[in-house]
């Protein structure tokens, strides 16, 4: 396979994970807090990664000077984007969080064509709206009536967003720089001692300690925590370093927004929820954007590449 077919099949296995994981968020919660849950699917994902390089099938690349360099991007996601997430989710709704998530194509985009001076032509920009308004329109139908009109879990929710924009835009300088693996190693990393460090304080606070090991009694919570840090983490991290590697991030960023389908479509299946008209409707809208922004700038740039040059006399 090319690189391009490549990037484009692990965004699509990413939006897939993603667009599951909210199944095992789900089971989790229901055995742990949210910072518990988050440190222990990085402790997961940190184990994991870990494995290949103790038994030396995987070699890391990157030398231990060079590591700072990966701090500011390992805070722009996981930690800043999953701890906004988190404490915005305590002031607003899930229907006004998805809304102002649905924005990070567009963040992305303005981002990358500043930074990455990366372009993009009409028809793209264009696709790219489409997608978002896919998302947008689902949750507004899916949540009419229920906006808070809190402007703190808001604010925080849209700054979440910008973090997982600015995530793009850098990773994809990082991976220019590092290999990919190594960078999803040093998320991890990261990762695994931030929130891991802030739950323990959370609990130190509390007086609950020997609490923080008490969800592994449970077996949902394992399988849940176990694909949240393999998959959702881990993986969804490889992959799309791996994507950035061979495609502009504000393509990439598109794809996201299949995460939402995948979703519903989940809960239709496993929740028994039913998929009403403006849920396929908001599909439709978010696959022709993923398909217009991959391919018709593609298709224009491919056609300007064969004109003949303008002549240079008059």
């Amino acid at each position: 396979m090319k690189d391009q077919p490549k990037a484009i099949l692990a965004a699509l296995l990413n939006a897939l994970i993603i667009g599951l994981s909210f199944l095992f968020v789900k089971m989790a919660l229901t055995a742990a807090s949210p910072f518990d849950t988050v440190a222990h699917r990085f402790t997961v994902a940190f184990v994991t990664a870990s494995i290949p390089l103790v038994f030396g099938w995987i070699r890391l690349s990157i030398k231990p000077r060079e590591m700072l360099a990966i701090l500011p991007l390992a805070l722009l996601y996981p930690v800043l984007f999953f701890g906004l997430q988190t404490f915005g989710l305590v002031y607003t709704t899930s229907s006004e969080a998805g809304i102002i998530t649905a924005t990070v194509p567009i963040f992305t985009m303005i981002m990358a064509a500043f930074f990455l001076k990366e372009t993009s032509t009409w028809l793209q920009k264009l696709s790219t709206l489409l997608s978002v308004a896919g998302v947008v329109f689902i949750f507004a139908m899916k949540g009419a009536g229920a906006w808070t009109g809190d402007s703190v879990g808001s604010v925080l929710i849209l700054l979440s967003a910008l973090s997982m924009a600015g995530y793009g835009v850098l990773a994809k300088k990082m991976t220019k720089a590092f290999h990919y693996i190594d960078v999803t190693y040093m998320v991890s990393v990261i990762g695994f001692v931030s929130f891991n460090v802030l739950a323990l304080i959370q609990h130190g606070s509390e007086g609950t300690l020997s609490a923080f090991f008490e969800p592994f009694t449970q077996p949902t919570f394992v399988i849940a925590i176990l694909y949240l840090g393999i998959l959702s983490s881990l993986v969804t991290s490889f992959m799309t370093n791996f994507a950035l590697s061979k495609m502009e991030a504000s393509k990439l960023s598109v794809f996201s927004n299949l995460s939402t389908i995948v979703t519903i479509a989940a809960g239709a299946f496993f929740l028994q929820e039913q998929i009403a008209y403006y849920h396929l409707l908001g599909a439709l809208m978010i696959i022709l954007g993923v398909i217009g922004t991959n391919f018709l700038g593609k298709k224009q740039r491919a056609a300007q590449v064969g004109q003949p040059p303008k002549s240079l006399s008059r």
